[in-house]
């Protein structure tokens, strides 16, 4: 998701009613006809130029706010395509308005966004349509690896990258030159800055976390090495104790137990106000931030700066993905082969990306990452940094491997009932992971699917 899709806080009673309802689908596949062109003629890239020719309508779901702009310019390059715009205003919402159209059998766009997070609940009962036979492997060049492999799931395509949001070191240059802190390239470095801000001044933290944000902390363990959901068609492994998930706890552990975090949470009034004027001196986030910070930490302009993720060796770079979506093919839909053919041109023509571009969209296409212009713009709000590049080196570093869970938005839902209480007890955050995995082993045993623990 990018600075403008980010709205929190999430609806956490829609994550738990989507997932509800997914659960009386997750394992009964979709129907018989396959994703064939459902009145669009043949699966085939020949077929999806023959239906932009040809012509019809379409409706497209999404909460970016490009997509009317985007529109526009799909529909002068191609008069005959007339798109509905339906503005969802905000993810879960939007997930779960999807879910209760795609279970009634009608009502289901044509087209519509899902965050990464979100695709394989309604990649595994059969809900989207897989882009392969409509020749969209031949685009993978196109976009970076993270991304790629977040809309590439048990052997199908099933959407293209619109966005991306690698992890990076977002700080306060001028609080950490005020207090003689050194930009930490390792996080037992990161500790000592906490430790050294905190005692200098009481009132200002190295970060912010509440310990509800699932999202920061499943990003947090996948740049820490773990992998501890491992997804095998209806047959999930789930370990929330491996290497990485560890590493990152018991380093986290050190900074909540020292009262090193505030408590401040997320997309508050409050915590924009702390970014604004330094109280919360830096934040491991995505790459989509640099447009939060100018819109709603105004405040601080001049005074923020990029850096990279500090590692837990020291060693080679890197990082995680933390947000980003990607726009998919909805099986319910009478025309997929135009559907698919408005979706390849939204994420991998020049003409949409640059549109997308403009209003402040961290791409996920290689060309645009690559690009002098992208590389080289200087940022007034980060005193004229070039952060792209910053931000460029941290997509071109994210570990491999990370899988979601199929019900994630139902584990986001519970996370702070589990790893939360750690953070409000200032107990151990391994303890929280471990009840995490047990209420999620419980609920996919429920759901019909079969839960090994690692």
């Amino acid at each position: 998701m990018d600075a403008r899709t980010h709205r929190r806080p999430r609806a956490v009673l829609a994550a738990v009613a989507l997932v509800a309802t997914l659960g009386l689908t997750a394992c009964s596949g979709g129907d018989d006809g396959g994703s064939g062109g459902g009145g669009g003629g043949d699966a085939s890239a020949d077929a999806v130029d023959a239906a932009l020719e040809k012509g019809g309508e379409i409706t497209y779901w999404t909460w970016t706010p490009s997509a009317e702009a985007q529109v526009a310019a799909f529909e002068d390059a191609y008069p005959n395509v007339k798109v509905k715009l339906v503005d969802t205003a905000a993810a879960a919402d939007h997930n779960l308005r999807l879910q209760n159209a795609i279970t009634a059998g009608s009502g289901a766009p044509d087209v519509a966004q899902l965050e990464y997070q979100s695709l394989p609940q309604f990649v595994l009962p059969g809900s989207l349509v897989d882009l392969t036979e409509y020749g969209f492997a031949d685009l993978e060049d196109k976009y970076t690896a993270s991304t790629w492999g977040s809309v590439t799931i048990q052997d199908g395509i099933w959407g293209l990258p619109q966005d991306s949001g690698p992890m990076a070191l977002f700080y306060n240059k001028r609080v950490f030159d005020e207090n003689g802190i050194t930009v930490p390239t390792t996080w037992d470095e990161y500790v000592e800055a906490g430790r050294k801000l905190h005692a200098a001044d009481p009132t200002k933290y190295i970060t912010n976390d509440a310990g509800g944000d699932a999202g920061f902390g499943t990003s947090m363990i996948w740049q820490a090495g773990g992998r501890p959901f491992q997804v095998d068609g209806e047959t999930v492994t789930i370990d929330l104790q491996d290497e990485g998930a560890q590493r990152w706890a018991d380093t986290w552990n050190t900074l909540v137990q020292e009262e090193l975090v505030s408590e401040i949470s997320g997309w508050s009034d409050e915590w924009f106000a702390a970014l604004a004027d330094g109280s919360i001196a830096s934040l491991p986030i995505g790459a989509w931030m640099p447009g939060v910070l100018e819109s709603g930490a105004a405040g601080g302009s001049g005074d923020w700066a990029v850096a990279p993720m500090p590692t837990y060796d020291g060693g080679e770079a890197v990082t995680a993905e933390n947000g980003g979506s990607a726009q998919v093919v909805i099986e319910q839909s009478k025309n997929k082969a135009l559907a698919a053919g408005f979706l390849r041109w939204l994420n991998s023509s020049q003409d949409s990306i640059d549109v997308f571009l403009e209003s402040g969209g961290f791409p996920a296409t290689v060309a645009d990452l690559e690009s002098d212009d992208f590389l080289n713009q200087e940022s007034e709000y980060f005193g004229g940094q070039q952060i792209n590049k910053v931000l460029v080196d941290a997509a071109n570093s994210v570990g491999k491997g990370w899988q979601y869970l199929p019900w994630q938005a139902y584990a986001n839902s519970i996370y702070s009932d589990t790893v939360g209480q750690s953070y409000l007890n200032r107990a151990d955050i391994n303890d929280g992971l471990k009840a995490w995995q047990e209420q999620n082993v419980t609920y996919g045993q429920e759901q019909g699917y079969t839960v090994e623990e690692g």
